[in-house]
């Protein structure tokens, strides 16, 4: 019987590369799903983006800044139900019918969707929505309730 050291990462290594493995199929364009590559060449194509998006507040508004280059401004949809702002979108692949001639995708192309509670009453009516050089920018102005207001402290 021979004494065999004790390796305790060994497992979570194992671990690591079944589940890489298990999600190598997802991860690939589905004409190498199965073909053993593994390379991942077409991966962004068909992997699930979404866009970097940059949110500000001031007093009187929130500002929402997301990257969508390359979209149009027909392809974008932003709704505000209560206090919650959501944008959906779809980036299309440019050249769907010369995919094979591609060696190499890495942008991402597809359905988004982003969900954001913005946590303070904002006025409906006058949110204000923008898209240039593929910023989208969305200004959404506080309603009057939660803006500072100065109190007078009168003697008496």
């Amino acid at each position: 019987m021979a004494i065999v050291r004790f390796d305790p990462f060994r497992e979570l290594d194992r671990l690591q590369s079944e589940v890489n493995r298990l999600f190598e199929g997802y991860t690939q364009a589905p004409e190498q799903r199965g073909a053993g590559t593994g390379n991942g060449q077409m991966a962004a194509a068909t992997r699930l983006w979404s866009p970097a998006v940059d949110v500000a507040e001031n007093q009187n508004e929130i500002v929402l800044r997301a990257e969508l280059p390359g979209m149009k401004q027909e392809d974008i949809d932003i709704e505000l139900t209560g206090d919650t702002l959501t944008l959906r979108g779809d980036r299309k692949f440019e050249n769907e019918e010369r995919r094979e001639d591609f060696v190499r995708v890495e942008r991402a192309y597809g359905r988004f969707q982003r969900s954001f509670t913005l946590g303070v009453p904002v006025q409906h009516d006058q949110v204000k929505a923008s898209y240039r050089d593929g910023v989208l920018e969305v200004h959404l102005p506080k309603s009057e309730d939660t803006k500072p207001r100065k109190v007078q402290v009168s003697v008496g």
